[in-house]
């Protein structure tokens, strides 16, 4: 892999990357991320007691359809014909922590990694809209891309070496 930036031309000026000579593959990437919560709004998380309603199956829409509008927040992304989207959920009530997965699927000629990156951050984007009211302290972090795989750079696992 090299280390040029691909989203400019020769002159530095920037561009959306030309995809048409590629060939189309199964892309799929997961990303997580963690919003740290106090024990007030946990509480009200887990037994749904949040006044707005159901925060985390508003979330897990609210990511979805976050996904599907990737190309029309990220500036050099290509609009994708998404196949599959899912967020799912870990809850650490011990810590404090609600982290999202979220993975998206599509066959293309570009990668999903920023699909997945912007479902996860909605989704927790999200949580803290809804909970706001019960504490505005909380934090939102550790968003990554947790895997790729698909196209031409190959796979990609989060912690594993790269060439």
């Amino acid at each position: 892999m090299g280390d040029k930036l691909n989203h400019f031309d020769d002159n530095g000026n920037a561009v959306m990357v030309d995809v048409s000579g590629k060939e189309p593959t199964v892309r799929v990437a997961t990303a997580r991320g963690t919003i740290r919560v106090n024990e007030k709004i946990m509480e009200a998380l887990v037994s749904g007691n949040v006044k707005k309603g159901d925060v985390l199956g508003v979330a897990r829409v609210a990511g979805i359809m976050g996904v599907k509008q990737t190309s029309g927040l990220i500036p050099m992304c290509h609009t994708l014909l998404i196949q599959k989207a899912s967020v799912d959920f870990e809850i650490d009530r011990e810590k404090g922590e609600v982290t999202a997965i979220c993975t998206v699927k599509t066959k293309g000629e570009t990668g999903v990694e920023m699909e997945a990156l912007t479902g996860v951050s909605v989704t927790l984007l999200t949580i803290y809209d809804m909970c706001k009211a019960i504490d505005k302290g909380m934090v939102i972090e550790n968003i990554h891309l947790v895997s790729k795989s698909g196209g031409k750079s190959g796979d990609f696992v989060f912690g594993q070496k790269t060439l």
